[in-house]
């Protein structure tokens, strides 16, 4: 993923609202979200060139999400796959933090990332570019492609949109969650990061919502995790686009919570 925008128990009936863009290459082969067929446990899309996920979520609770961190000029060739991060936590039984103990202590071979991974009860960052594990507080929360809450353009402007739509005293509806990772405002060159990509292509990512000839959002995604456990889960796929008429695909996904390890 490169935009994770989410509610943390801030919401009288959601302890989690997320809403977050995979941006990509075009040609990257993927697989859309679902239940996978070796592991029924997990609802995720899948890398099909490296085998990991960016996003998911199990029928027990687990949740993890993940971002390169952007810094071109270090980025490793060997590296291993960052979506195996978030794979092997939704695969695996480690508490949250116990997983990011091992992460944090084999993180500097991967290339750039940030990472979000919980349960029901806890929730925590972790950035190899960083190196401290972060237990998430309550609130609205925002994460590109630097640290967790940085001041990108992008991100200031999705988490006051995602903070006013949670806000609403009559409730808020999937598109306008939709509404708000379709959002393609450009910012001002001024206020755009310099991440080491050049100033093309800093204009290029800085919108909620990504297109570009090779590089762009292939998917939104929105998940609502109720307090009481009911999960809902949303995935919106582009495929290859024109900036006019992207080919759209909506799926949808509605379970609760199982209390079986």
């Amino acid at each position: 993923m490169c935009l994770i925008l989410f509610a943390y128990r801030s919401h009288p009936e959601y302890g989690l609202v997320l809403a977050a863009n995979r941006d990509e290459f075009y040609d990257r082969p993927t697989r859309e979200a679902a239940f996978w067929e070796d592991a029924p446990n997990i609802l995720a899309g899948q890398d099909l060139k490296a085998g990991g996920t960016w996003m998911g979520i199990t029928k027990t609770g687990r949740f993890g999400a993940i971002t390169n961190y952007r810094d071109p000029g270090s980025n490793r060739t060997d590296a291993p796959s960052r979506g195996d991060l978030v794979k092997d936590f939704l695969a695996g039984h480690a508490r949250p933090y116990d997983y990011l103990k091992i992460v944090q202590d084999k993180g500097q071979t991967y290339n750039g990332f940030n990472l979000i991974i919980g349960d029901l009860n806890e929730l925590f960052y972790f950035s190899n570019r960083d190196g401290s594990i972060q237990s998430i507080k309550p609130g609205v929360h925002g994460l590109s492609n630097h640290l967790l809450n940085t001041p990108w353009p992008k991100v200031t402007r999705g988490t006051s949109r995602l903070h006013s739509l949670i806000s609403k005293r009559e409730g808020f509806s999937r598109e306008d969650v939709f509404n708000v990772l379709a959002d393609r405002f450009q910012p001002s060159d001024k206020t755009l990061p310099d991440t080491g990509v050049g100033l093309e292509w800093e204009r290029i990512l800085s919108p909620l919502f990504i297109t570009s000839g090779v590089y762009g959002t292939r998917c939104a995604s929105i998940l609502l995790l109720k307090y009481s456990g009911e999960v809902t889960f949303w995935e919106r796929t582009f495929d290859r686009q024109t900036e006019d008429t992207p080919e759209i695909t909506t799926r949808e996904y509605v379970f609760k919570l199982s209390t079986d390890k």
